[in-house]
């Protein structure tokens, strides 16, 4: 477990934030820029040193101000992943790696080959740094720095200077590095689509504080992050279980108590899906829906009604223990008598599904 309470003062911008990552997963650090996310990785890389606070991982002390304990950045056995790769320019793709190698303290959970296969590197591996895209470099800076056998691994806005083609392209690999490894990692961004692939925990920065944490479904539905993510990205995501093929290239999935019809092909029965649906794609009703086009709809119960603007309501709809949210306006909600306890059903088009759908391990 990972366990953060820290206070730095930098000129006028004042850091105090805490956190948990109670399993190994990814903690997303999300909020504007500014808000003290790269401050605070930092601290807990030890780069930059506390006013006070603790930094506990697996029930070791790596910094404990009251009782003097502020452990060197070599001895913390972390790896950083920066915004720039950061790689040795004169060396080739294998020596940088190997650079790692000879960093490594304790006991080895991956070697050089296993690196090398998780992000795909083999083609690479007799390159100079000038011949890698950019995708490539960040790929290399994260198997440098997972060879060197961290306990935790930081991300600091790994993507943030990539466009959005090699962004795709490093993605997949972070999720894989998630999936297979039991290795909690801290990641900063700004950007909620990186998140919502990513993060199994989020913890929300406003102004130097955590204002928020949790799991990313329940985060989903938490205010503040819906005030800064902006009104068309609001929405619940949600987690399912694929319960197999349907027709027209579309997958079903299991959702609370009910049934998606997800455009998705090849996935297993059981898989985990997460699945982002977005508020202003999901339609209510008061009566089971008939001679419609819509391929989804769950059924459920209103269980709260908030003012979203001057004209329009986010109603919450519990699916059998699945909250999903719907942006209607505030006419509609008076002409269909929608009340906390209303029956409902809620209709999503699969093809507002496209696009929001992530593969998903349980973390280990």
């Amino acid at each position: 477990m990972l366990s953060v309470a820290v206070a730095k003062q930098r000129g006028s911008f004042a850091l105090d934030a805490s956190f948990e990552l109670p399993t190994p997963g990814v903690v997303a650090l999300f909020g504007r820029s500014g808000s003290g996310k790269s401050t605070l990785v930092n601290v807990i890389a030890g780069l930059l040193r506390a006013d006070s606070g603790q930094v506990t991982l697996d029930d070791a002390a790596l910094l404990d101000t009251r009782r003097h304990i502020d452990m060197p950045p070599e001895r913390r056995r972390i790896g950083y992943v920066f915004q720039d790769a950061r790689l040795f320019p004169h060396l080739r793709v294998a020596a940088n790696l190997n650079y790692g190698q000879r960093r490594a303290a304790g006991a080895a959970y991956v070697n050089f080959d296993m690196v090398v296969g998780l992000l795909d590197l083999d083609g690479l591996l007799q390159r100079r740094v000038h011949e890698l895209s950019g995708g490539e470099r960040q790929r290399v800076a994260i198997g440098r720095a997972l060879l060197s056998q961290p306990r935790l691994l930081l991300l600091d806005e790994p993507l943030a200077a990539l466009d959005a083609a090699r962004r795709e392209e490093v993605l997949p690999y972070l999720e894989t590095l998630r999936d297979r490894l039991a290795i909690p990692m801290v990641y900063v961004s700004h950007n909620f689509d990186e998140v919502l692939r990513l993060a199994t925990h989020v913890v929300l920065m406003v102004a130097g504080r955590a204002v928020a944490q949790g799991g990313i479904g329940a985060m989903s539905l938490d205010p503040q992050l819906r005030a800064i993510i902006g009104p068309d990205a609001v929405g619940a995501i949600v987690e399912g279980t694929v319960l197999g093929p349907d027709s027209g290239g579309l997958t079903r999935v299991q959702v609370g108590s009910g049934e998606l019809k997800v455009q998705a092909v090849g996935l297993e029965p059981g898989a985990k899906l997460r699945v982002q649906l977005l508020a202003r794609d999901v339609i209510v009703a008061v009566q089971p829906p008939q001679g419609l086009s819509v391929r989804n709809a769950l059924p459920g119960r209103v269980v709260d009604i908030s003012s979203d603007d001057t004209e329009s309501d986010l109603i919450a709809v519990d699916v059998g223990g699945t909250r999903i949210m719907a942006r209607i306006t505030q006419a509609a909600t008076r002409e269909l008598g929608l009340a906390v306890g209303s029956a409902v059903w809620a209709l999503v088009k699969s093809v507002s599904l496209r696009g929001h759908y992530y593969s998903t391990r349980v973390p280990r």
